[in-house]
Order: C-alpha cells, then structure tokens, then sequence
C-alpha cells in the first residue's frame, strides 16, 4: 500500500475518533460477554464471528497509529499497520455484522461495536473498497431527490393505479383522494418503500381513521447509512426533510424500515416536525379508538420478530405488542424478545449486498428461535426483516407465513 493511501486512511480514522469513539476502542477488558450475544458465532462458532474480534481489527489500528506505545513501541504492542491484507480484514469484519447492537446489550461497559464498524465502513469507501452496489443505490437516492417535473408526474400516475387495491381494503368515502399525495398542512407525512406492499396496507389504515395524510414522493431506505456514507446518509434524508417543511406537515411517519426510522430520529437532529414509526402510528389509531380491528381475520397462533433498528436500537417495542393483542388471541412471544431477541441476520446492506448463504448460514440460530415457536404466522415491521426471515423459512423449511405487521392491520380492518 502506497503512503498517500495510508496517509488518506488515517485521516479517515482521526476524522471519527471524538471521545466516546476514544472510549469504545480503549475500554474493552476482554471479558467475552459479547462473543455468544452474536448471531453469527451462536450459529458459526468461530472466533472471527465475535463482536470482540471485529472490534480488534480496528483496535489494532487505533494502538498503532493513534497510542503512545504503538508509536514508540510497536513491537511490544497487540497493533498491526496498514496493508491491503488488513483492509480485507477490515471488509470481513464490516460486513459480517449486521450492526444490531445486541452485542452492546450484553456488554457491560456498553461499547458499541456498530460505532467502530462505523469506522471500518468509512476506511473501505477511502480505500474504493465498500460494496458499490451500496454506493449505486445510494447515489440514485439522491439523484432522485433532484427529480424534474415529469418525474413526479409519473409517480403520480402510478400511484393513482393502487387506489383499487386500496379501496379493497378500506372502503374510502367523499370525493377525496384514496392515496393523496402533495398535501399541504397533513397531519401525517408516510414515507414508503419503492413497492405497492408499502402503500396499499397504509393507505387503508389511514383512510380509515380519517387522517388528513399525504404520501411522500421519496423512498424511506437508505443506502447511505447501509454503505456507511454520512453525507449520502444526509443527502437521502435530506429530501424527505426539505418536503416534509415544504408542507409543514406535523409528523413524518416513516414505514415498516428499522434503518429508514432509526437514521431519521435518531440521527437527523432536530426537526421542525415530529417522526414516528408506522407502528407507533398505527397503535395510536387503535388508542383512541380511530380503527378497529376484526381478531377473525387471524387464522392460527402469530408470532412477532423484534426488527433490530427499530426496537433494540429505536426503542419501538411496545407499541407492536399492543397492536398484535387488538388482531389477536394467539400470540406467541420468541424467546428471548424485545431488545434481547435475535437479529435475523439481514442487517447492515447484507440483503441489498446479496450474501445469501452467509446470511442463511449466519442466521441459523434465528431460525431455531422462530421454529421453537410453533406458530403459523411470523410477524415483523422491517423491509430487510421481512426479506431476511422469507429466505430463512424457505432455507430451514419452517412452514410460515412471513407478514408485515401493516398487512395483517389492513386485512383485519373493520369496515
């Protein structure tokens, strides 16, 4: 590796190292809390799939470049050097964790290995390293944020197609719009997922506890986030911000995405409106008696999976429990739940990347939690949840039905 790329690499690194930063890389007391919280070691028991190891490799880093004794001394130090060998260590180590922090949870000095990993992804995209199709889906984001006219008027064409399957679910009256988009003053702006899957169910629920809505013209996912890039991060989120103020809506709300709600509430600052998550959207309709729910509708026991960014790291777990009881008698809670549960392995851009047969692999423990349940019904509100456990119940032939939590609302909505 030439001088000009390292000298870039540590730049890259020194830019990110503020004092919790310092904190996470210096703390670690090796005590191994962490090795069996990872869904990856629980089902491929090697000591490269452990929180503590992907940490290392950075660690190492940081003793060497950035502490005295890797300075002075650094034979007599655990450090390694920059090398092309090291930045594929850095790829592996990013890119088996799916950064859902349950790691953090067991740790008892809570140091956060998808922090450093934050440092690993930033160090891949100085090297030209990081997975392009990442960076791909990120940039057409943002190209999409610059969208002309004709753009939006094609949108607006192909959204007035679902107003049927809308109006399948939720029988809309007057004379106004079934999916409205561009409303000034709405109460709720709802983000959704490039798919009709993401609009038809809220579109219903909300028609049908006569919310003044508006249907935003931008995707929610963001690949910024998944590739690890904070200013494509805060381009992305940047569109959905600037048209949220333009029409001076009360709150965003965004849809069944664990990253799409974590970067927007967590990470964007603060805002001149308020952001919630599509479940917590919904359990306040089902609170103040704006919807009702038909428990019928519900054939066989359900069970819920906790989607890592939403719940351990967003903080929406209750909210979806307090939905299932209005949709149903028979549910059935994973053990362990709520910020304990298991990740289900797709995280961190592992399913836009593809890595199917680590990801099937890596998640075998997963599946053994969703199978102990003996339910018929596997619930989520995550779009890589969703994809994630589809491809787990097909890989370990559970025999479920994968729903997303907005979907089983809608069919259950009484008219």
């Amino acid at each position: 590796m030439d001088q000009n790329k390292k000298k870039n690499l540590l730049e890259t690194f020194d830019a990110k190292l503020n004092r919790v930063m310092r904190m996470y890389l210096d703390t670690c007391s090796r005590c191994g809390m962490c090795v069996e919280a990872c869904h990856v070691y629980a089902s491929m028991p090697e000591i490269k799939n452990t929180a503590v190891f992907r940490a290392e490799v950075i660690r190492k880093l940081f003793k060497r470049y950035f502490k005295t004794q890797g300075k002075i001394w650094r034979s007599l130090g655990d450090s390694t050097t920059f090398s092309d060998n090291i930045v594929d260590n850095i790829y592996d180590a990013a890119y088996s964790c799916t950064g859902c922090r349950r790691c953090t949870v067991y740790c008892p000095f809570g140091i956060d290995t998808q922090m450093i990993m934050s440092i690993a992804k930033l160090l891949l995209i100085e090297a030209d390293r990081e997975p392009k199709v990442l960076t791909m889906l990120a940039d057409m984001s943002i190209q999409k944020g610059k969208a002309d006219e004709a753009t939006r008027e094609n949108f607006a064409t192909a959204v007035s197609k679902l107003e049927t399957e809308v109006i399948e679910k939720w029988r809309k009256t007057g004379g106004e719009e079934v999916v409205p988009l561009d409303v000034q003053d709405a109460n709720v702006l709802y983000v959704a997922l490039a798919g009709k899957h993401s609009i038809i169910p809220a579109a219903a629920i909300m028609n049908a506890a006569g919310e003044k809505w508006s249907l935003s013209y931008y995707e929610a996912v963001n690949f910024g986030a998944f590739v690890g890039n904070p200013q494509k991060t805060k381009e992305i989120s940047q569109r959905i911000i600037d048209e949220a103020i333009r029409l001076k809506v009360k709150e965003v709300s965004i849809c069944e995405c664990g990253t799409a709600y974590r970067v927007m509430r967590h990470q964007m600052g603060e805002l001149p409106f308020k952001v919630v998550s599509f479940v917590e959207t919904i359990a306040r309709y089902l609170k103040h008696g704006r919807i009702k729910l038909d428990k019928s509708k519900i054939s066989g026991r359900l069970t819920y999976h906790d989607p890592c960014q939403l719940a351990r790291n967003g903080g929406v777990i209750e909210d979806a429990r307090y939905i299932i009881s209005h949709l149903t008698d028979e549910f059935v809670e994973m053990t362990p739940n709520r910020e304990y549960n298991w990740c289900c392995g797709g995280g961190g851009g592992l399913v836009a990347i593809g890595e199917k047969e680590f990801r099937m692999k890596s998640a075998k423990v997963k599946a053994e939690q969703v199978k102990a349940t003996e339910t018929k019904i596997l619930s989520t509100a995550c779009e890589n949840c969703h994809t994630q456990l589809t491809d787990l119940v097909g890989f370990y032939e559970l025999g479920m039905d994968v729903k997303f939590l907005s979907s089983l609302i809608a069919d259950a909505l009484v008219q």
